[in-house]
């Protein structure tokens, strides 16, 4: 780390503490309505992070993370719903089977190289909500019908809603995993991946066991997936097999293409950029297995990418580079 880089952390740090502040304010001005579209863009975010981990740092394409997604979601579904458990006590639950189901998925495909990993993840991408309709577990997850989940009251006796509620646990759980994967990139495993995804040849040769480290990864992004899931649930209050088609999965990929592949913040427009275009086109969950819709995904994503190849992020590190230069030839 260069010396400008140590000046410039504790502002960054900073600037990042005002804006998690500010944001947690905002429950006390929105409306219900805008408080569930905020959560949704939060939803976004957290499961474009994780992706984002995966595909612009580690270099593994998957084409069926919306499965992840639907896991955390049913999960936490079934907790809160049969089991009783508390609405925020589901939530890390959901996340530990999501890691375990990623690092189980991936120990064995990645041995077999990419082009095996993006066939499978597509592959169980489109099984598991024709899975959740399967009579024998009918029950537990409601079938073709989905499963409703009672609205439930606010812990340790907050004077809060529950939109107002489910908007901080999604705040501040995006906030804990951007500072997760900042570490985690910014330390040994971060550069391990890193090596991994550069050369992978020189990085066994350096003695990293690329399975284990490529697992872990994708252990984490399917993580940070199912947490997402599970919010999205419990802000829905409803989960459905209809919400987790294939197509799911595809828009999580485009998230990152415009937000900016490679960047953490990339997470955050490109969330932005999912929840404007389900507003734009009137969607709702089931529709976005709707041809118009994608239709519109494909020419925005197409007209937007080859005007700006690195997304939204790229084009902001742009604007402040120059922004930058042009400050010191005029101090000059």
């Amino acid at each position: 780390m260069t010396d400008a880089e140590r000046a410039w952390r504790p502002r960054k740090v900073a600037a990042l503490a005002a804006v998690v502040f500010l944001a947690a304010l905002v429950p006390a001005f929105a409306t219900d309505l805008q408080l569930f579209r905020l959560t949704n863009v939060l939803v976004y975010a957290i499961a474009l992070l994780g992706l984002n981990i995966l595909v612009g740092y580690n270099g593994q394409i998957s084409l069926g993370h919306g499965a992840f997604y639907a896991i955390g979601a049913y999960t936490a579904a079934i907790l809160v719903v049969h089991v009783g458990v508390a609405h925020w006590a589901a939530i890390p639950v959901a996340s530990v089977v999501c890691f375990v189901a990623g690092f189980v998925f991936a120990l064995p495909v990645l041995r077999l190289g990419p082009m095996h990993l993006a066939m499978a993840t597509f592959a169980v991408g489109a099984v598991v909500p024709i899975l959740a309709k399967y009579k024998g577990i009918e029950k537990w997850t409601g079938g073709g019908q989905g499963m409703g989940i009672d609205v439930p009251g606010v812990p340790f006796g907050l004077a809060l809603s529950f939109d107002q509620w489910i908007y901080l646990v999604a705040l501040f759980t995006l906030t804990a995993a951007f500072v997760l994967a900042a570490n985690l990139l910014r330390g040994r495993t971060g550069r391990a991946v890193l090596a991994i995804r550069d050369d992978p040849i020189a990085a066994e040769a350096m003695g990293i066991d690329i399975v284990i480290y490529k697992s872990i990864v994708f252990g984490v992004s399917a993580m940070l997936a199912g947490i997402a899931g599970a919010l999205a649930a419990l802000a829905i209050r409803y989960v459905g097999p209809g919400m987790f088609g294939i197509f799911l999965s595809f828009g999580l990929l485009i998230g990152i293409a415009v937000g900016g592949i490679g960047s953490l913040a990339g997470a955050i427009y490109g969330a932005i950029f999912l929840q404007f275009i389900f507003l734009v086109t009137g969607t709702t969950a089931r529709a976005l297995q709707t041809w118009n819709l994608w239709l519109i995904y494909g020419a925005i994503l197409v007209l937007f990418l080859c005007f700006n190849p690195t997304g939204v992020a790229g084009m902001i590190d742009r604007a402040r580079a120059f922004l930058n230069a042009r400050r010191q030839r005029t101090a000059h």
